[in-house]
């Protein structure tokens, strides 16, 4: 019996179960607040 190496959609899948990725964006929407605090400031222009 050969085992079949896994299509690489379904590791993706696999590793996204492990880490407890969520598909729900309002979900998303709640932990990217977390992590972004407020917008950079815009980079001085350099002549």
């Amino acid at each position: 019996m050969t085992d079949k190496p896994k299509p690489q959609l379904d590791k993706f899948k696999e590793l996204a179960r492990e880490l407890e990725a969520d598909e729900d964006e309002a979900r998303w929407d709640e932990r990217l607040k977390k992590v972004v605090k407020a917008k950079p400031e815009p980079a001085p222009d350099q002549d």
